[in-house]
């Protein structure tokens, strides 16, 4: 097992740097009405290495701070990190770990259970990109992944694979609930709030009539925009709002 303390000084001063972004991200889900008790996780990349950080299993919201979290290999095992051996990973590591080693690109991930995607991830039903936001935000419709058990990487595959036929950063896992990823942690946030946001808006819509799918011109026009032009330069994810 690798222990935290052997690593160059460099490499622990950006452990404790993501320590500090993933517990800071945490409080994000319970605010934004994404998670209930201890449900949900947050992970992000240790930039430059072959780390990652994620929350400890079991454990409330409110004691989330950055000294419990849990720093893994890539293979989903816990490093000597300094927390206690009782802090285990979420029980969701090995699906985070799973994305990490097959999407370099991904540098945070996220798992909710928020009720109105994870009611779509229940119908296992995409989510229609009825809506600008949607089309740029998510490039279409939000996908629905395959049915799988908890425990193993089964989760992180069926992720891996669907987000590759998709522009999407979410995915509906199917009985299960919404998994996000982004460039790092708080892209990955943002998405599973926006994730929610259009969940909840086209399910009332569609109590309303049967609103009409974005022609895919209209889609892909709004998601080049959006992705390429919109926002401050730079394309800062923290300035990148909604208005």
């Amino acid at each position: 097992m690798r222990v935290l303390t052997d690593l160059a000084p460099d490499v622990q001063a950006a452990v404790a740097a993501t320590r500090q972004v993933v517990a800071d991200l945490h409080a994000e889900l319970p605010r934004n009405g994404l998670v209930v008790w201890t449900a949900g996780n947050v992970s992000q990349r240790v930039a430059g290495t072959d780390l990652f950080v994620i929350k400890p299993s079991g454990v409330s919201y409110d004691e989330l701070t950055a000294d419990v979290m849990v720093v893994c290999e890539l293979d989903g095992s816990k490093i000597e990190d300094g927390t206690p051996a009782r802090l285990q990973p979420s029980s969701d590591t090995a699906a985070h770990a799973y994305v990490y080693r097959h999407r370099p690109d991904v540098g945070g991930v996220v798992h909710t259970h928020s009720p109105y995607a994870t009611a779509w991830a229940a119908l296992g039903e995409p989510v229609p990109c009825v809506l600008t936001m949607m089309a740029d935000e998510f490039g279409g419709p939000i996908p629905v992944g395959p049915f799988a058990i908890i425990g193993d990487d089964s989760i992180g595959r069926g992720i891996v694979e669907t987000l590759s036929e998709s522009r999407s950063p979410a995915v509906l896992m199917r009985q299960h609930g919404p998994f996000t990823i982004g460039k790092d942690a708080r892209a990955a946030v943002k998405a599973a709030v926006m994730c929610e946001e259009v969940a909840r808006t086209v399910h009332l819509a569609r109590q309303l009539g049967t609103p009409a799918p974005l022609p895919q011109h209209h889609i892909d026009h709004l998601y080049a925009r959006y992705q390429n032009v919109y926002g401050q330069p730079g394309g800062d994810a923290h300035l990148k709002g909604r208005s």
